[in-house]
């Protein structure tokens, strides 16, 4: 188990990260840490993840008020709140503005096209919420729809918001929405999109059964405990639609 110290300063090298991937400016952004189901380690506002220090990470509890530090915690930590409390599973948050995956947003464009296979493994398709006023419970309730089939979320004119069983996993998914929107605005500015096939997203989807990977995943279905492996078949369903609109069929 983690000492409070090492927590903190993992912490802080998320932090350091996002700020260093051009994810974060000033002092956007936040990041927390589970540590018991009323203890909560995060960063503190209106401080730049990239001056981050152990000494500055506060501990909150579930209702987001400060046990611990000297600085104030995040006016945005109830949407991570809201996915503790939904998601037993989880016991890290990231929250960055990843430049392209937030355009994306602001262009009103859906980031769920499939068409990288580590995305598709890990990610599938990256719902985009509706918008919300920062620090008030309308970016938690925008989540709701959403939270229970996906760690990747897209907030409106406003960033993103990844979850994992640890900080970083969640750093990764982080990681993989920026760098999948980057890919596909890049296929956009050439002139085409190509999805991979639909009986090879099946195979991917059977590749995530058999390597077991941790976190929700919007091709698996989690409606019934001994269901939480099958491979779901509303993914290709709605890539086929998709399809065949664009054909005009």
């Amino acid at each position: 188990m983690k000492s409070p110290y090492e927590i903190k300063k993992e912490i802080c090298e998320v932090g350091h990260k996002l700020w260093i991937k051009g994810f974060v400016a000033a002092n956007d952004g936040n990041i927390s840490v589970k540590v018991s189901d009323n203890e909560f380690y995060c960063t503190p506002t209106g401080v730049s993840k990239a001056s981050l220090t152990p000494d500055m990470i506060i501990k909150v509890d579930k209702d987001g008020k400060k046990l611990e530090g000297k600085l104030n915690p995040s006016s945005e930590i109830k949407m991570h709140m809201r996915v503790y409390r939904e998601r037993p599973d989880v016991t890290a948050v990231v929250h960055a503005h990843p430049p392209v995956a937030t355009a994306f947003t602001v262009a009103d464009i859906d980031l769920d096209q499939y068409i990288l296979p580590e995305a598709v493994l890990t990610i599938g398709d990256v719902p985009t919420c509706d918008y919300g006023t920062p620090s008030t419970m309308e970016i938690p309730d925008s989540l709701d729809p959403y939270i229970q089939q996906h760690d990747a979320f897209l907030l409106r004119n406003h960033g993103a918001l990844t979850v994992g069983c640890n900080l970083t996993k969640a750093f990764f998914v982080m990681e993989e929405v920026e760098f999948n929107a980057i890919i596909c605005k890049h296929a956009m500015e050439l002139g085409a999109v190509h999805e991979i096939p639909n009986n090879e997203l099946k195979k991917l989807m059977e590749l995530r059964k058999k390597m077991n990977l941790p976190g929700r995943h919007p091709g698996i279905d989690y409606g019934e405990e001994e269901a939480k492996c099958d491979c779901n078949e509303k993914m290709v369903e709605e890539i086929t639609r998709r399809v065949l609109a664009a054909l005009g069929k």
